[in-house]
């Protein structure tokens, strides 16, 4: 209640509201589960955010960040929803991909070849580190 009231006093003084603000907001979604149905999770609350904000004319920045089992979401071989990753690079390029390569890694080992990923996903060296430092720097950080 008090947030609404002052809401509503900063919008009668003219003065800006963080909506408005020149910096655009910041969203980091964490998928660490082979779970489809997670994976799909992850890719609507992407969807849902860059709809929302670009329907307010405001930025919005969103990295989907992928390790463990989430990783085959970005795995050109086996990823469950491999049409719809690739159709964020056409509809929301301010949509990003992140894959651990620590992941990478144990699964060359395991797997005796690098597996394949899509095209644009980014790789960097610790997947759950790169969150960290992405909520340093006032990301926020969602696991949906």
């Amino acid at each position: 209640m008090l947030l609404a009231a002052a809401s509503v006093a900063l919008a009668g003084s003219g003065v800006a509201s963080v909506a408005t603000a020149a910096e655009p907001h910041r969203l980091a979604l964490q998928i660490s589960d082979e779970d489809p149905a997670k994976m799909r999770a992850v890719l609507d609350v992407a969807a849902n955010v860059s709809r929302h904000y670009s329907g307010e004319g405001a930025e919005v920045e969103i990295v989907i960040v992928a390790f463990n089992g989430g990783l085959d979401m970005l795995l050109a071989d086996r990823s469950p929803v491999k049409e719809r990753v690739l159709g964020f690079a056409k509809s929301m390029p301010n949509v990003s991909f992140i894959a651990c390569g620590n992941t990478l890694e144990t699964l060359a080992s395991k797997e005796g070849r690098q597996p394949p990923l899509l095209d644009g996903v980014t790789v960097v060296k610790t997947g759950v580190a790169t969150l960290l430092e992405l909520s340093e720097k006032n990301w926020t950080i969602v696991r949906p």
